[in-house]
């Protein structure tokens, strides 16, 4: 999962992002929470940590930003200093998921976060195979099989395809997909996403006729739909939750 961490305490931030990382999250650390609101307009993120007492906007303020602005409920876990019964219940009630107070170990920092993915995405133990609709993907041999017949892929095309499968319906963020496809690689020709994502549109049948729209969102990302028959052709897209900064 891609995870932002709000913590002026460079160390800090580091700590829980390395903690994050070994466990197979991608993490991004923000120092200020204006920095962390501009970046949550232009990318996706599966949960945030927020510290409270953070420069030129609080953690209180980025939450209460992310409630009031953001469409998607996305979870929110406050780790701070700060634990007095009030300071917690009125986070809580402000609209963050759980609340830890520093210092926090390692593996309750996992436990918390883990929690907290499962109840907001559903994730369930490893498995074999992800079926989707018509859709089967095996985790194993790396292979599509779409409405009953196999596709041949290659690597990078099959993780792309799983993760719109997964976000269906959900804009993803160009930042999103590079950090979980490409692993936060810097060499990446900016047109290689775009025509992976011609690719899978064309191999897998991603077309409104078949059901599915896979769309480019202008200026942030793409987002895979499952549309109703007789559903007409979108209009020019634009990011749902937040507007450019």
């Amino acid at each position: 999962m891609r995870i932002a961490v709000l913590d002026d305490d460079s160390a800090q931030a580091d700590l829980v992002c390395q903690t994050l990382s070994a466990a197979g999250h991608v993490c991004h650390a923000y120092v200020a929470g204006r920095e962390l609101v501009r970046q949550l307009r232009r990318q996706t993120f599966d949960l945030l940590v927020l510290d409270w007492n953070v420069p030129d906007m609080s953690g209180e303020e980025v939450l209460r930003w992310v409630r009031e602005s953001l469409s998607e409920r996305l979870p929110v876990l406050f780790m701070t200093s700060r634990g007095r019964e009030t300071d917690i219940t009125s986070i809580l009630n402000t609209g963050a998921d759980d609340y830890v107070v520093k210092p926090v170990s390692a593996a309750v920092l996992l436990a918390r976060v883990g929690s907290l993915l499962r109840r907001a995405y559903h994730l369930k133990p490893p498995a074999s195979k992800e079926v989707f609709g018509e859709f089967e993907f095996d985790l194993s041999a790396k292979h599509v099989v779409a409405r009953g017949a196999t596709v041949a892929v290659t690597q990078k095309e099959f993780e792309l395809a799983l993760l719109l499968f997964q976000h269906l319906s959900r804009p993803l963020s160009r930042a999103h997909i590079l950090d979980v496809i490409w692993k936060q690689a810097t060499d990446i020709p900016s047109r290689t996403m775009d025509t992976h994502v011609s690719m899978l549109r064309s191999k897998l049948g991603l077309r409104p006729e078949h059901g599915y729209r896979l769309t480019p969102i202008y200026g942030y990302g793409y987002r895979l739909e499952r549309i109703e028959s007789g559903t007409p052709p979108a209009a020019a897209e634009g990011h749902p939750e937040a507007g450019d900064a």
